[in-house]
């Protein structure tokens, strides 16, 4: 090696992990990549889920029961805190930051927090009883569809199976989801009332919807609203047209899923059994 070579240009040692299970198991790179990813490879007896690890003289091995066949898209359904955007949006790219004159990056105001980044390993529930293997492939290449306000928290989907995802898109206007909407004061059926003639009122074609009262103190209220499709701003127009504060509002069910205990800023996996 030259000697005017910095150790940064010295080539990396040992091969990519899924070049030797290309040639172990004699398949493409991206077949490769899948076993590795399906968490069927293991390195000196450990798993390794990143197809560009390094290796030497490792011993690396396949489980001999490994197969693409049965490779699952998962779901995740994720408990938004308020004050999150949906993640309907990408994230954003990372920039560098601006440097000043004197040469010291000037700071660059945050921007609302993405509920995506709350979906990592370590936002995984406790609690979920899914029974689905953690995989770090379940975390990438998630697709998102059914909004939800910025200030509100609750349920949110986000799915690799275009099943899935296509049932969200298309069939939104007749999937149900139901809110809790908590308002300051005691709250009467009969405070309902303005909100009652206006869903009869045609002019204003409102979606059909369903809104009663769960539970009331003097303190804090809870509303219970249903409706068809995803009419973000419908909870507060309502509530002002009866003249109700509100204090909170939370998404408990889309479809047939319903959030449970999830905690907040926590996800599970969609179970088997569930469907939208």
């Amino acid at each position: 090696m030259n000697s005017s070579q910095s150790l940064g240009d010295r080539p990396a040692e040992g091969e990519r992990l899924s070049k030797r299970i290309m040639q172990l198991r004699d398949c493409s790179r991206r077949e490769a990549e899948q076993y590795i990813e399906a968490g069927f490879v293991r390195v000196d007896g450990a798993v390794v889920q990143e197809p560009s690890r390094r290796v030497t003289t490792q011993a690396v091995t396949v489980d001999a029961h490994a197969s693409l066949l049965n490779l699952m898209s998962v779901t995740l359904i994720l408990n938004k805190p308020a004050g999150w955007t949906d993640g309907l949006e990408p994230l954003p790219m990372k920039k560098p930051a601006p440097v000043g004159r004197a040469g010291v990056p000037t700071r660059v105001p945050k921007g609302p927090q993405n509920v995506r980044t709350l979906l990592t390993p370590e936002q995984h529930s406790k609690h979920d009883h899914s029974g689905v293997r953690f995989l770090k492939s379940h975390l990438a290449k998630l697709d998102a569809s059914v909004p939800l306000e910025y200030e509100a928290s609750g349920l949110v989907a986000f799915t690799q199976d275009f099943r899935v995802q296509r049932k969200l898109m298309e069939d939104m206007a007749f999937i149900e989801q139901e809110l809790i909407v908590d308002v300051r004061g005691e709250v009467t059926p009969d405070a309902l009332r303005p909100i009652e003639r206006a869903m009869r009122d045609e002019r204003l074609r409102l979606p059909d919807f369903k809104i009663s009262v769960g539970s009331a103190n003097p303190e804090r209220s809870k509303l219970r609203l249903a409706v068809k499709g995803a009419h973000l701003g419908l909870a507060v127009y309502l509530c002002e047209l009866a003249g109700l504060e509100i204090l909170a509002l939370r998404r408990i069910r889309l479809g047939r899923v319903s959030l449970g205990d999830l905690e907040e800023g926590a996800w599970r996996y969609l179970s088997e059994g569930e469907r939208f």
